[in-house]
């Protein structure tokens, strides 16, 4: 990939001021960070966005985390793993290295050959790295779908991916819920309970 990287992609959104704690979903969050991956699934407007970056901030010194807000250019695989990578990069600036010179190869390899040594790379690191894939359902390629699966039967373990997305991924979401590796947030989970809605209406709104 020759054309320059949009960093804004890879910046995790600031927190609103007048945001509503969500304590339970945070607390959810946090349980979830020994399993695979995590799975927040609903339709537009129900905070996904908000709630992941809101857990980011929460998120003691040792555990960092890397965002990439994906969008439908993203569907050419070497765009994709490159900005994958640069995502990492902001946590490690050396990482993926390898990985990125077989991206500028001529005729780039599929997603196993770069994935295996940015994983090898990861797993000698002594943090805990969290990567974010946000609007994870504007990805409709195949081969991407395969690359992330890949990537979760094969993470390491101080690593752990959090998808955001409207639809649920081609991903084998069965198996890793047999497992117990994911964690799963739906719209069921995100609507406010009568605590929070009282909360953002008498506190944020003055109602």
């Amino acid at each position: 990939m020759s054309t320059p990287l949009l960093t804004t992609k890879l910046y995790i959104p600031p927190i609103r001021s007048e945001l509503v704690r969500r304590s339970r979903l945070l607390e959810h969050l946090d349980q979830g960070l020994d399993r695979k991956l995590t799975l927040v699934s609903a339709p537009a407007g129900f905070g996904k966005t908000t709630l992941l970056c809101a857990w980011i901030a929460s998120l003691e010194p040792s555990k960092r985390a890397a965002w990439l807000a994906l969008d439908e250019e993203d569907n050419d695989p070497a765009r994709f793993w490159t900005y994958l990578i640069a995502a990492l990069q902001t946590v490690h600036a050396t990482l993926g290295e390898s990985a990125l010179a077989l991206l500028q190869a001529p005729q780039p390899p599929g997603a196993q050959a770069i994935l295996t040594p940015l994983l090898n790379e990861i797993s000698a690191r002594p943090q805990v790295v969290i990567l974010v894939l946000d609007d994870y359902h504007l990805i409709s390629t195949r081969a991407i779908h395969e690359g992330i699966a890949f990537l979760l039967d094969h993470q390491p373990r101080n690593m752990h991916v959090a998808i955001s997305t409207r639809v649920d991924p081609p991903l084998p979401m069965s198996r890793l819920r047999v497992r117990g590796q994911l964690t799963e947030l739906r719209a069921s989970d995100l609507r406010f309970t009568p605590a929070e809605a009282a909360t953002f209406l008498n506190q944020l709104m003055g109602l």
